[in-house]
């Protein structure tokens, strides 16, 4: 029988433009990120028995260079990358290490330390993984100087325009929205709130996507310390424990390529897919679902990725838009973090700052930018190439609660 687990601490950085501060190396940023989630937790390095540790940049064994100053405790430590959705594949896997019984205390770990600007193919002397996407993508719509993750996002958008209705306003209410926000998260990169017209009218990017409605690179790390109910009950860890009921990943399916369609080309079927095995799971449907922290790499992702989850009708999520249903006082609230837009996307961590935000929603701790009566939450976390991954979480223990709401600020 598999055994059920808990997330029992967070933890991050402050997600910060690249270069900005030239002496933070990714084992200071690690070091931060993981401290934060052991005191989170209340328990010590030397108790972490496995270790998955998430990064897109950099050189073999970085996990182990950025644990080895925390304790060298001769636990397996296995790097991991799996583009934009490395953060949550480290998740997926150390979940599962405890799910299966090899271990009751297990550690996640997620950074980046990013070049400034637009992402680029790091290594021109092989063959790049998005290849098949890139090769359909010139078929279907030539290549422009753009960059070419804003030419696939651009045009899944644009193709959900021309065949559902959706207006160039809808993916900036996104934007506005999640830059909102943002202003009531200390670790995201950026918390401004901009008028509606200032992202619509703002810099192209590619097509109807400005530079508002793209994210950033960044640097930074984030980290979750997961563990056994029996590990919890032991050392009566049950305030803290958010349950992870559900945790699927898909990969690409023929439609992927077959169906010659914009959206399918960035997606939208593994995260279909990942949420219908994560739902089914859990035994719940969107409608219990609170707070959601989903992959808005660009506004037209988050868009695409409402009907992607269920969260609406295929074809209605300019709808869901418009009733005011995805932030605070409708259905749901997603991104209560600001998201990618606005929080940043240091690659390696994005999929563990989601957590970490869902889990202080979930322990009512997020001060200002707490969700009133967040009981379920869903992560979404997409890397091209590609993989996507799907969460559920509520809280272990509810009853166990703190009442009064504390701040992680």
């Amino acid at each position: 029988m598999s055994q059920k687990v808990y997330v029992i601490g967070v933890g991050m950085t402050k997600f910060v433009k690249p270069g900005v501060n030239k002496q933070l190396d990714y084992p200071e940023m690690a070091h931060e990120a993981v401290t934060n989630a052991l005191t989170d937790a209340g328990v010590q390095y030397g108790e972490i028995q496995f270790a998955s540790v998430g990064y897109v940049f950099g050189d073999s064994c970085c996990g182990q260079k950025a644990l080895y100053p925390l304790g060298m405790t001769g636990i397996p430590i296995v790097n991991v990358n799996n583009n934009c959705a490395t953060g949550s594949s480290a998740l997926y896997l150390a979940k599962n290490m405890i799910t299966g019984g090899a271990f009751e205390c297990a550690l996640a770990l997620g950074f980046e330390k990013m070049e400034r600007g637009s992402l680029t193919t790091k290594y021109k002397d092989r063959i790049t993984p998005m290849q098949e996407h890139i090769n359909l993508y010139y078929e279907l719509f030539g290549l422009s100087p753009a960059p070419i993750t804003a030419q696939l996002f651009g045009a899944a958008g644009k193709e959900h325009m021309e065949k559902y209705g959706t207006r160039e306003e809808h993916f900036a209410k996104i934007a506005w929205k999640n830059h909102k926000h943002s202003q009531n998260n200390p670790y995201a990169q950026f918390r401004s709130e901009y008028d509606i017209n200032e992202i619509l009218n703002g810099q192209k990017v590619h097509e109807f996507l400005t530079r508002l409605q793209c994210c950033p690179t960044s640097d930074g790390a984030a980290a979750a310390i997961l563990a056994s109910e029996q590990f919890v009950l032991k050392n009566g860890l049950q305030a803290k424990a958010v349950e992870i009921v559900a945790l699927e990943m898909i990969t690409d399916t023929p439609p992927t390529f077959q169906e010659r369609s914009a959206i399918k080309l960035v997606g939208f079927d593994m995260s279909r897919e990942a949420a219908r095995r994560a739902f089914d799971k859990a035994k719940l449907t969107p409608n219990d679902v609170q707070v959601i922290e989903l992959h808005d790499c660009f506004s037209a992702n988050e868009l695409i990725t409402y009907e992607a989850l269920g969260l609406c009708p295929i074809g209605k999520a300019g709808e869901l838009i418009d009733s005011g249903n995805n932030t605070y006082g409708g259905k749901y609230v997603v991104n209560p973090s600001g998201g990618l837009l606005s929080k940043g996307h240091p690659l390696g961590a994005t999929g563990l700052a989601q957590c970490s935000e869902l889990c202080w929603q979930l322990r009512n701790e997020a001060g200002d930018r707490q969700v009133p009566g967040a009981k379920v939450a869903l992560q979404h976390n997409i890397g091209l190439g590609g993989a996507a991954v799907v969460a559920i979480y509520r809280h272990g223990f509810p009853n166990k609660i703190e009442h009064q709401a504390r701040s992680k600020l």
